[in-house]
């Protein structure tokens, strides 16, 4: 076991029950050395209780919780930039707070990509659905020529053979994934452009390239996410606006590079719309060894 310490950035605002759920599956990691940096983004509701509760049992398995809270909500970007400058980790994981990890083994396996191949700058897992089937969420992401965003694998069986292997990607999704902590230094932080939210992990991957570094899906590790908990529906932010004009920005920040890249076309780039699940109604979500 590594004696190197992970830190994982989570942010929450309300919606406390999914972030016990992420809190109760981060408690089945086998890693020793864990550092949680939270951001209460201006809750409202339990969600500093459920903290208090959390940091209990964590602090009595030896890790350590650093709380940032904040009487306001500053935005997904602000609130993460803020995590970043007090994590300590070696390295450092992005989690939405709606994530619920699949393999207690998890960082075990994904610092081990990062260990073995110093060309690797952020790795992501599988992303499932919390709802069953677990059909895939997200495998990676597709870049089309025109800048268009969609996620690979969307809809699919977990276990099709297309999404059961190491790929290199152009871009990930930050609910869940994994950076060297030397790799965010040379990066920097998110970038204001997208503030609130939306497309700044996507804008991060084209940054992280840009350091030249690889983008890496890895299914060997799998996390369940109830799909658009984090953020949807929070007060003051329209969030279908403001992914349509964020993808705008980010099409234009990286209009050359994405012109280079040769993607797909855009009209092919189907986005599969999944019937929303009663969430709330999930029961328990297998964790494997």
């Amino acid at each position: 076991m590594s004696d190197r310490t992970v830190s994982i950035i989570i942010l929450g605002c309300n919606k406390s029950y999914f972030t016990r759920r992420t809190f109760d599956g981060l408690l089945e990691s086998t890693w020793k050395k864990v550092e949680v940096v939270f951001v209460d983004n201006g809750s409202t509701d339990d969600t500093r209780e459920v903290l208090a509760e959390f940091t209990e049992k964590a602090v009595a398995r030896g890790w350590r919780v650093v709380p940032i809270l904040l009487d306001e909500n500053v935005g997904a970007i602000d609130g993460r930039n803020r995590a970043m400058k007090k994590a300590t980790g070696d390295y450092v994981v992005f989690m939405d707070n709606d994530i619920v990890i699949g393999v207690r083994g998890w960082l075990e396996k994904l610092t081990s990509i990062l260990d073995a191949d110093s060309s690797i700058g952020v790795v992501g897992p599988k992303i499932l659905f919390a709802a069953p089937p677990h059909n895939i969420q997200c495998a990676g992401c597709l870049v089309g020529r025109e800048g268009r965003v969609t996620f690979r694998g969307r809809g699919h069986g977990k276990d099709e053979p297309e999404y059961c292997s190491q790929s290199e990607m152009k871009t990930l999704i930050s609910a869940c994934w994994i950076m060297p902590r030397a790799v965010m230094e040379e990066v920097g932080e998110l970038d204001m452009l997208f503030h609130p939210v939306q497309f700044e992990d996507i804008d991060y991957c084209y940054r992280i390239r840009e350091k030249g570094y690889r983008v890496v899906y890895d299914p060997s590790v799998f996390v369940y996410h109830f799909e658009n908990v984090t953020t949807d529906g929070t007060a003051g932010i329209n969030y279908k606006y403001v992914t349509v004009k964020n993808g705008v920005k980010f099409k234009r920040k990286w209009r050359e590079r994405i012109a280079s890249e040769g993607g797909p076309e855009d009209a092919q780039m189907e986005w599969i719309e999944i019937p929303n699940s009663k969430l709330e109604s999930i029961g328990e979500l297998e964790i494997i060894d």
